[in-house]
C-alpha cells in the first residue's frame, strides 16, 4: 500500500526540522563534500553528523559516494537547493510582515506613536 502525498510530503518537511540538517544541505548546495568538511564547519560531534547524515540519505534528501578513503555527500537533486531557497524567501516575507505589524501595533488608535519608554516604576511601600 502507497502512502498518501500528504504524508510523505509531512516527512519530507519533518526532516528539514533539524537545524543540522538544514546546516548540512546549506553547504552542500555549493559543491559537494566529504564528511571531514561538513564535520569542520558544523559545531557538533562526529556521531550527531553521522546520524544527521543517515536520515538526509534515508529519505533521499543526499547521497554518498566514495571518492579512495573519503565519503562524499552530495544533494540528491537540484530541487532541494530551491526548496532551501522557498524556504528562505517565505521567512523573509513573514519576518517583513511581522516588522509590518509591530510599526502598526506601535502607532496609537489616535494615530500618535506610542513611547518606547519603559513606564514609570511604581513607589515602593
Amino acid at each position: 500500500m502507497s502512502v498518501p502525498l500528504y504524508r510523505a510530503k509531512a516527512e519530507l518537511f519533518r526532516t528539514l526540522g533539524h537545524p543540522v540538517r538544514i546546516r548540512v544541505l546549506e553547504l552542500l548546495q555549493n559543491k559537494p563534500q566529504p564528511v571531514r568538511d561538513l564535520l569542520a564547519a558544523i559545531d557538533v560531534e562526529a556521531s550527531n553528523l553521522s546520524q544527521q547524515l543517515a536520515v538526509l540519505r534515508r529519505t533521499g534528501l543526499v547521497v554518498s559516494y566514495r571518492e579512495g578513503p573519503l565519503v562524499i555527500y552530495r544533494l540528491s537533486t537540484p530541487d532541494v537547493a530551491d526548496l532551501l531557497a522557498a524556504g528562505r524567501r517565505i521567512l523573509g516575507a513573514v519576518l517583513t510582515d511581522r516588522d509590518a505589524l509591530l510599526d502598526e501595533l506601535a502607532v496609537a488608535p489616535e494615530g500618535k506613536r506610542r513611547s518606547t519608554q519603559s513606564p514609570p516604576a511604581w513607589p515602593a511601600r
